[in-house]
């Protein structure tokens, strides 16, 4: 009977230290809750927003996060995002953040997808030049020109530019996720201004081929491009003939040289006749000359 009530005792005790316990986390626990249930009064879209778009009361609205929940470059206000154009597609009720909205002012539609010091530049392109309509908003391409350089006698291709993106096919601006072909008869680039330099004269003096490259490569190749005679394995033509002109003469050169003085003859002095004195005796004549 003694064994029972000391079992019973430390029992009870043990009861009593776990509700203590129990207590205190459930407290704590209370606490924390009450802390997390702090919240905020967000902007999200009310609708899906493609790029391009421009938002509008119609388009955004207040909804409530936790604190903690807040993403960074959020906004509190509507007043903030109103008349501000969409660079990247917002799904309804995500929040609108400042990385996936342009300045206002900025323009519509393809305008505010153009980064500050960027261009966007047109390309005509047919089946074959648009990779057979999969060359879509996106994606990155590489540029090669064929035709014949200045001073050769041969056609070389070249890839003139690497890794650029593709901002537009068509009129559209993004593509639906499904990654299906799109004819269309231009494709819209993004270049800096020597690229877009670069791009109109290949597309002016020969012929320009789109390649299609995986968005994540990023590795530009170096190459020396073909020439025609490589494709098919036969001698290269022979060089144009340079016709060598004479050195240009300098101007002072030309000018003709003085005329040369003539040569001074050398006139030796008569040399002085002696002293002579004449003697005549009768039919007699004798002459006698003093020498110094």
């Amino acid at each position: 009977m003694r064994f029972d009530r000391r079992f019973f005792l430390v029992l009870g005790a043990s009861l009593v230290w776990g509700l203590i316990v129990a207590a205190a986390f459930y407290r704590l626990a209370g606490n924390g809750g009450a802390r997390a249930e702090s919240q905020k009064q967000v902007v999200v879209a009310a609708k899906a927003l493609p790029a391009g778009a421009t938002l509008d009361r119609a388009s955004v609205k207040l909804r409530s996060l936790p604190e903690s929940a807040v993403p960074t470059g959020g906004f509190l206000r509507l007043d903030d995002v109103l008349d501000r154009p969409v660079i990247s597609p917002i799904q309804p009720d995500e929040p609108v953040v400042e990385a996936r909205i342009a300045a206002k002012g900025s323009g519509m539609g393809l305008a505010p997808l153009i980064p500050p010091g960027m261009r966007a530049i047109s390309v005509r392109v047919n089946d074959v030049v648009g990779v057979a309509g999969f060359v879509l908003p996106g994606m990155r391409v590489d540029v090669l020109v064929t035709g014949r350089p200045p001073n050769q006698n041969d056609t070389v291709t070249r890839t003139v530019l690497q890794n650029i993106a593709v901002l537009s096919a068509g009129q559209t601006i993004q593509t639906d996720g499904k990654s299906q072909s799109m004819v269309v008869p231009v494709v819209t680039l993004l270049v800096d201004p020597l690229e877009a330099e670069a791009l109109t004269l290949a597309n002016n003096d020969g012929h320009i081929q789109l390649v299609l490259r995986n968005s994540t490569d990023g590795k530009r190749a170096q190459t020396p491009g073909r020439q025609l005679h490589d494709l098919y394995g036969t001698v290269g033509p022979p060089e144009p003939v340079v016709e060598k002109r004479p050195p240009a003469i300098h101007a002072e050169a030309r000018r003709p040289a003085p005329p040369r003085p003539a040569p001074v003859e050398t006139v030796l002095a008569p040399r002085p006749e002696p002293d002579q004195m004449i003697i005549i005796r009768g039919s007699t004549k004798k002459v006698e000359v003093f020498t110094k």
